[in-house]
């Protein structure tokens, strides 16, 4: 099973690097589970704060780009970050669902198996798999065209702003 979808499909390394920060934080929350040394624990939640920072750049970025698109297009918060209403091609939600899953699974499973250590910080990366969602969608999503879109400049108000004679 092939996680990324074809090679002409846009986006590609919005979903490459879903999938390649999905794997580092498997691998270490993982391995932390397993043996938690006291090194792999601070390996794990530096990851962890790490994934979750940039998930809110991210996040922040799909938000402007969102709103920069907005003045032309149809867009909605859950088409953005969701990507309903065909807004992305099938394989893409498959793609960029699959990495949010397995990072929630895997946050889940290693918070659980380890409670009250620093895996508990991995809950907060799944932030970044729904921000890629939103960032695939903001930068390469297929809205609906507005049916009036705005004027390129608003028209001038008049202003009582005349000096008293």
């Amino acid at each position: 099973m092939n996680l990324l979808p074809a090679a002409d499909v846009k986006g590609r390394r919005i979903i490459a690097f879903a999938w390649q920060t999905t794997a580092v934080f498997a691998v270490t929350a993982i391995l932390t589970a397993i043996s938690p040394t006291s090194f792999l624990r601070v390996v794990a939640l530096t990851v962890a704060l790490l994934l979750f920072a940039i998930g809110m750049i991210v996040f922040f970025v799909a938000y402007l780009r969102a709103i920069a698109r907005s003045r032309y297009e149809v867009i909605s918060v859950a088409g953005v970050y969701l990507m309903i209403g065909g807004v992305a091609p099938a394989s893409v939600r498959r793609s960029l669902y699959g990495a949010l899953a397995a990072q929630i699974v895997i946050a889940l499973a290693t918070a659980s198996v380890r409670p009250y250590t620093s895996l508990a910080f991995g809950v907060l990366v799944p932030l970044l798999g729904l921000a890629l969602c939103g960032l695939w969608s903001a930068a390469c999503g297929e809205f609906p065209r507005r049916a009036d879109p705005p004027a390129v400049a608003p028209p001038a108000r008049e202003t009582d702003d005349k000096e008293p004679g």
